[in-house]
């Protein structure tokens, strides 16, 4: 009797290979071990940082199966063995940080570290950024985070410019101080750069136009003085700029109108002053624009008003003067305004009522006078979210005094003698349509004598 052989087909052969390839490789994957040198230098990054457990005891191989430390993520190399790829630090369910850590330079002698997040973690004793004497030549290192670490103090060291590969910077909310290193714009894959909240002094350097590939810059309360550089309008890939709490003076740069993709952008609490770069209606992306307490003594932006993505104005406290332009009428996503405490004139446009995201309208403590051009549906919308006050030429319609809650603003005709909103002469109300125009009138008559007398005290005071 003669046997048959059995083969298979050359398809049925390279699917066999193929499996038994990808069971190897997931096996490798799985069973591979640490280089020795690579787990020692982790246990003593483990040691010096935590004390929740006994590291090199209870887990004496970080990256195995089940057995693997929280925090901790690994891959593998090219060697066939397990990498530390990242390590976060401070915030459960990761490892807390113990009151004696101090920042392990070894970090980064981990030649396949990715990621490292130090949260929380050193609040007790000082300590310094500080890099190791031999430094790795192709570091792999691509987000750094140290935040809120209120012992972390000392300058941003300049050998930070060694690793290449970042594209995560964040040293936010420390205690950093000094100049901003030059050398930090040498990292030209840098995607977000977050020095927020700390000490930090001088200008802010001219290479910043080095980082083309830059999206998120944050600045935010330092102590940064000097004008912002012109070298700014280099960055094309911006979409968040934030450089408010500083003492930074001069002009905004001509160059902002650049920045076509940026979205986000917040100068207040400076020392900024001046005209507003005409192009700055180019920025067609911008939906939030911050700049309060600023000295810029200057007319509102009718510019503004042609940003069609608009959602925040922030120009409280600047010294802002002249009308509030028609064009912010215009602005259909516009969901909060506010210029508070400037010296704004005129009447309040009509408009702002039929803009359906406005939830916030802060118009206090200005010169503005007429009559309050909203109906009754858009003052109880806006509710405790609108501010009048302070404007002692302006009031409401006689209709409007029982149908809302309190704007700060008188009905036309009412509180002669208290010096708020109103008009000079008490007049009994009328139903009739008449007697709502004689209210009105008298209403602009009064802040007309208001901003005479205004003008005569203040003209005595310029002659004596």
């Amino acid at each position: 009797m003669t046997m048959k052989r059995a083969f298979l087909s050359p398809s049925s052969l390279l699917f066999f290979l193929l499996i038994t390839s990808l069971f190897l490789c997931q096996g490798n994957r799985v069973s591979a071990s640490m280089p020795p040198s690579e787990s020692e230098t982790l246990f003593k990054i483990m040691e010096s940082m935590s004390s929740d457990q006994q590291w090199r005891q209870s887990h004496p191989n970080p990256c195995a199966p089940g057995s693997s430390w929280p925090g901790i993520e690994c891959k593998t190399g090219p060697d066939h063995l397990s990498h530390v790829s990242r390590l976060d630090f401070g915030s459960a369910p990761n490892p807390s940080c113990k009151p004696s850590a101090s920042f392990p330079s070894s970090i980064f002698s981990l030649p396949f570290l990715q990621s490292v997040f130090f949260f929380n973690c050193f609040t007790h004793f000082p300590t310094t950024i500080i890099f190791p004497i031999k430094l790795l030549p192709n570091s792999s290192l691509q987000q750094l985070s140290l935040r809120s670490n209120p012992s972390l103090s000392g300058q941003i060291p300049p050998r930070i410019s060694t690793l290449k590969s970042l594209q995560i910077l964040t040293l936010s909310q420390n205690r950093l101080t000094g100049d901003i290193p030059p050398a930090v714009f040498s990292l030209k894959s840098l995607v977000h750069l977050d020095l927020s909240y700390n000490k930090l002094t001088g200008k802010i350097p001219l290479q910043l136009g080095n980082l083309n590939s830059l999206v998120g810059l944050d600045l935010s309360y330092n102590s940064l003085t000097g004008t912002i550089p012109p070298t700014i309008s280099q960055l094309s890939m911006l979409q968040k700029l934030d450089l408010s709490s500083n003492s930074l003076f001069g002009k905004i740069p001509e160059g902002v109108e650049k920045l076509r993709s940026l979205s986000f952008m917040a100068l207040s609490n400076n020392k900024l002053k001046g005209a507003f770069p005409k192009g700055i209606s180019k920025l067609q992306s911008l939906q939030y624009f911050i700049m309060d307490n600023n000295p810029m003594s200057v007319a509102l932006p009718v510019e503004l008003g042609f940003l069609p993505k608009l959602q925040e104005v922030q120009l409280e406290n600047s010294g802002y003067s002249g009308v509030i332009p028609d064009s912010y009428t215009k602005l259909m996503n516009l969901s909060s305004l506010s210029l508070a405490n400037n010296r704004v004139t005129g009447e309040i446009p009509s408009g702002f009522e039929s803009l359906p995201h406005v939830f916030h309208l802060n118009l206090s403590r200005n010169l503005l006078i007429g009559v309050v051009p909203f109906d009754s549906s858009f003052l109880r919308r806006l509710s405790k979210n609108l501010d009048l006050s302070g404007n002692r030429g302006l009031c409401l319609k006689p209709e409007d005094e029982f149908s809302v809650v309190k704007t700060g603003v008188d009905v036309c005709g009412k509180n002669i003698t208290s010096g708020g909103a109103g008009t000079l002469m008490q007049q009994p109300k009328k139903k009739s349509q008449a007697a709502s125009s004689r209210y009105y009138r008298s209403c602009f008559f009064s802040s007309a004598l208001f901003q005479f007398a205004l003008f005569l005290g203040l003209h005595q005071r310029l002659v004596l």
